[in-house]
């Protein structure tokens, strides 16, 4: 299999497993989003430390907490990532899927957005048309739910915050997950100690449901993993479009198994997105095939 072929399968692979992690959610839901938050958090911490240790990066892991800075960052990561995980796992166990895939539709023009007012990275002319789009596809949206979709908007920036950091950084996945996670540990393990203490706890009820969350660890850190093998292996144009594997699952997650409310007006909304989103996939390409080319891009 050649190197491009592989990171195809790998790329595919974590976007699919990510799309399809609503069924895995509902699956549990009766232990409701904070303890599944909890178990998510603990067994991805066992997992990273287990997977540090085969890989021999514990070394590697613990250098990055010496320096101060690189801290302060992971850990302002760590709440953004809890964020994210916290309202993607209840917006699934209330059955509001589709705003939840929405919120990782714009999260590609929220990362352009970031590009601009955070790098201070200029827009060419197909990137602009892209934000614009995207205002109008959430401006009608607006409209369509009644209020603003806070959930897409905590989702996409939360992850657009997320991934500057880790572009800052630039540190390795693996090395990087496990200080998040390692920060949220505690909490986690007390929030845990406490319900199941008061007898509401669903862990350890009953087999099938504490496989499950014990299981929740796996569905976090494997596709984080086969998506660092794909951006290894992959130019960034595929890597890019690849991404939109995800919400378009969830999507249909919502509307076909969840049977979510989607009237004329949020397929409106939607379409301007993803109009948006054809010309950022758009932009992208031409971009990479420059920088492949080795011609200078102007910008």
């Amino acid at each position: 299999m050649t190197k491009f072929n592989k990171g195809l399968l790998f790329g595919v692979s974590a976007y699919l497993l990510w799309g399809l992690l609503p069924l895995y959610w509902k699956l549990v839901e009766d232990a409701g989003a904070f303890e599944i938050l909890a178990h998510r958090g603990i067994w991805s911490l066992l997992l990273c430390v287990f997977l540090l240790t085969i890989r021999k990066q514990i070394k590697s892991a613990l250098a990055m907490v010496r320096e101060s800075r690189t801290l302060s960052l992971l850990f302002l990561a760590s709440g953004l990532l809890t964020l994210n995980w916290g309202v993607y796992i209840w917006s699934v166990t209330v059955n509001r899927v589709v705003e939840a895939a929405l919120g990782y539709y714009i999260t590609p023009l929220i990362n352009v957005t970031f590009g601009v007012l955070l790098l201070r990275e200029k827009l060419r002319p197909l990137q602009w048309t892209a934000v614009g789009l995207a205002s109008v596809g959430v401006a009608i949206l607006t409209v369509g739910y009644g209020a603003l979709p806070w959930i897409a908007l905590v989702l996409s920036v939360s992850w657009g915050g997320y991934s500057v950091i880790k572009k800052s950084l630039n540190l390795g996945a693996l090395e990087t997950l496990s200080v998040e996670t390692f920060f949220a540990f505690f909490p986690n393990l007390i929030y845990l100690f406490i319900i199941e203490r008061n007898g509401s706890a669903e862990f350890g009820d009953g087999l099938v449901m504490s496989l499950l969350l014990f299981g929740a660890g796996a569905a976090t850190v494997v596709p984080l993993l086969l998506f660092n093998g794909s951006t290894t292996r992959l130019p960034l144009s595929t890597v890019g479009l690849l991404q939109y594997i995800t919400p378009t699952i969830m999507f249909f997650i919502g509307i076909y198994i969840n049977n979510e409310d989607i009237s004329a007006t949020k397929i409106a909304g939607f379409f301007f997105i993803w109009i948006a989103l054809a010309f950022l996939s758009r932009d992208l390409y031409r971009s990479s095939r420059t920088i492949n080319n080795g011609v200078t891009e102007v910008l």
